[in-house]
């Protein structure tokens, strides 16, 4: 087991040109490959450079790499244009797409009993290591699995082997990994890098992903002083130790606490990130424990057109709502269809205040009908657009019109909290 590359501090940055002289040197410790795969993320995590980095290696093996696969997990697949914006010149025919419902294969399996440990006795249920058939079966001699590390509301912090188990993964081994994090805690898991779900996920990946070529690529991103993004950190390595340096740093550069208890936030969601609730709920997940009792989450999403990319999932959020984990633990319970499909019982756990604040939503397509009937609060985009202006507000504490609010640009970066909360 070998860490390649180990360089990142909060004050660091690296550019285009060092991430890539970096990443060919880590290549060439590595040895000739003739064979190599890529899993980079999809554009939802445009800002982790892995776009760059999957060129970069492009560039470097030639015809040697064969394919790239996004990690879609359950998202949709990437447009032509999301793929060229994302990527750059890199030929669209090497690109696959995840099929988390059909792609699959299945490796092995975490056994219940150390399910039910992890939970505290919770959840009783086997887990499956699956991952897409095109890795265990297409004879690779390198995968690089690329990615940002970021503190993450399913598995405490992002990316190493999730990006694998779940952003290639099957159905059943999403949907099971995701209720154990909702049952479990979220609270009790974001910023974590070990916590019951990474817990399984490395049980499995130590059993059944030994046999691959995986070497994986993490960048760290930190807004700097004049809030633009920058890599501050690139860890690679083929074992659990590239991730563990990596989490460390961006808890020191992705994890604000704040002063107070939030009384009023206000998130803007990119409208070239963010389509849905599933993936906007991030706006939910990384401020819950900044927010006081009684606050208000305003969430501002020009994109947001659909709740759930998946049709099931989608229909399954309008059937049932962002309602709190009581309900959504009897509607598991009542309905064999929302049992079969725990990804979106986990997700209508994360996305629910459990009632102790309210969350109002802006959606550029979505009606007041829609949001009201999933249990949101609605705000009409454009006057909202109009009292707080994304392109004008600075991250943190802005006083508008007599009222504090504090706004934050992309959820997806980081994760507020009060010091009550932790």
């Amino acid at each position: 087991m070998s860490l390649y590359c180990a360089i990142g501090s909060p004050e660091t940055t690296l550019d285009s040109e060092r991430l890539n002289a970096l990443l060919i040197e880590t290549l060439a410790k590595l040895g000739e490959r003739n064979n190599v795969l890529v899993l980079p993320p999809d554009q939802t995590r445009a800002h982790s450079r892995a776009g760059d980095l999957t060129r970069f290696a492009w560039q470097h093996y030639g015809d040697k790499l064969k394919a790239i696969l996004p990690a879609l997990g359950t998202h949709s697949p990437m447009s032509a244009s999301q793929l060229q914006h994302m990527f750059g010149a890199i030929p669209l025919n090497l690109f696959h797409v995840h099929n988390w419902r059909t792609d699959i294969e299945t490796l092995g399996e975490v056994p219940a009993e150390y399910i039910h440990e992890q939970s505290e006795g919770l959840l009783n249920y086997a887990w499956p290591a699956q991952v897409n058939k095109l890795i265990s079966r297409g004879n690779f001699d390198l995968i690089l699995s690329i990615g940002q590390v970021v503190p993450h509301e399913v598995i405490g912090m992002a990316n190493y082997n999730k990006n694998v188990l779940v952003g290639t993964g099957g159905r059943e081994g999403i949907n099971r990994s995701h209720y154990l994090g909702a049952v479990y805690g979220m609270e009790r898991i974001l910023g974590r890098a070990d916590n019951p779900v990474r817990s399984v996920l490395n049980y499995a990946s130590d059993r059944y992903l030994n046999h691959l070529p995986i070497v994986y690529v993490q960048t760290v991103v930190r807004r700097t002083e004049n809030g633009e993004l920058a890599v501050c950190g690139l860890f690679i390595g083929d074992d659990i130790d590239c991730f563990h340096k990596a989490a460390e740093l961006s808890l020191k550069v992705n994890f604000e606490i704040v002063p107070e208890p939030l009384k009023k936030a206000v998130v803007y969601l990119d409208p070239h990130e963010f389509h849905s609730t599933w993936l906007g709920n991030k706006a939910v997940y990384r401020t819950r424990m900044a927010l006081a009792d009684d606050a208000e989450l305003i969430i501002l999403a020009p994109g947001v057109k659909e709740f759930g990319e998946d049709k099931i999932i989608d229909r399954l959020i309008r059937k049932y709502g962002y309602r709190g984990t009581p309900a959504t633990l009897r509607a598991v319970e009542s309905d064999p269809e929302l049992a079969d499909d725990l990804s979106a019982a986990a997700h209508l756990i994360h996305g629910s205040s459990e009632g102790r604040f309210r969350i109002t939503w802006c959606p550029g397509h979505l009606s007041k009908d829609e949001v009201e009937g999933v249990g949101y609060g609605y705000g009409e985009l454009a006057a909202m657009l109009d009292r707080y202006n994304p392109h004008t507000l600075k991250h943190g504490v802005n006083h508008i019109n007599g009222e504090e609010i504090f706004f934050i640009s992309n959820p997806g970066l980081g994760l507020w909290a009060h010091q009550s909360r932790l």
